[in-house]
């Protein structure tokens, strides 16, 4: 082959990688958050110790038989079974995690989703919350639970939360500043409307979550993430106890395993 075919076809392989980039970037998802390449150790999610493994059937349970029937009983309508068992439309057992510590937990949170969403989730698919330091995550739990107790206007309330330490390794699409420049609206601290259109676009694309910076307590981070897999490593730690004693601002302290 002569020098100049050579170039010809080089250079005609060049033009063919050109389109080749072009249409792969045309063909990507317009309009998202930018990729961070999110890798966090000891990411803190709080969850009511009812629903931590310590059950209250075991108080009312007349004996062991009397407590497996109402395993029974309660596990029959448990979203999360049914979704360990492909019965939820939001999320299927393929998506699910098994086999590892906690994984019963981690798969509530995405079994489990609020009636009417959250920030980044709707109402069929939740999602694992959790941020990047303990005080973000009191903040965060604090500041939903006051606004439940504010609805039916009681403020005496004691809960008992229980902080689940994980590890998350994956790329998050980032409203964090500056890289979520145009995204503000989904950070808005009374409304769900855009960060949940935003999420569903986000998951129907194949995102694995977002990283943004929390609403509730300043300089705070939070992840919000999508797939249960990324959620790595989890294991259990401390105890803290919220109380409200008749003003909105709970009372929060560490307290021992019971």
């Amino acid at each position: 082959m002569s020098g100049a075919s050579a170039a010809d076809d080089t250079s005609g392989d060049e033009r063919a990688g050109d389109r080749a980039g072009e249409a792969k970037r045309q063909a990507r998802p317009r309009g998202f958050p930018p990729l961070a390449a999110v890798r966090q150790r000891n990411t803190h999610r709080l969850i009511p110790a009812r629903f931590a493994g310590e059950s209250v059937l075991t108080r009312i349970a007349d004996d062991d038989a009397h407590l497996q029937a109402l395993f029974e009983l309660e596990q029959a309508t448990n979203d999360r079974r049914l979704g360990e068992q492909h019965l939820l439309p939001g999320i299927g057992v393929d998506e699910l995690v098994f086999g590892v510590p906690y994984h019963q937990i981690v798969n509530a949170a995405f079994c489990h989703a609020h009636p009417l969403g959250s920030r980044f989730n709707g109402p069929e698919r939740g999602a694992w919350y959790a941020a990047f330091e303990v005080a973000t995550a009191k903040a965060e739990v604090a500041f939903h639970k006051t606004v439940e107790l504010a609805e039916v206007k009681w403020w005496e309330e004691t809960v008992t939360y229980v902080d689940f330490v994980a590890d998350v390794g994956a790329d998050l699409h980032d409203l964090r500043p500056p890289a979520g420049r145009g995204f503000e609206a989904c950070l808005a601290p009374q409304s769900y409307e855009a960060s949940q259109k935003l999420a569903r676009d986000l998951l129907a694309a194949g995102s694995q979550g977002i990283v943004y910076p929390s609403v509730r307590r300043a300089g705070g981070t939070c992840i919000a993430c999508f797939r249960p897999a990324i959620v790595q490593y989890v294991r259990r730690a401390r105890r803290y106890e919220f109380r409200w004693n008749g003003r909105p601002q709970p009372v929060i302290r560490a307290v021992a395993d019971s």
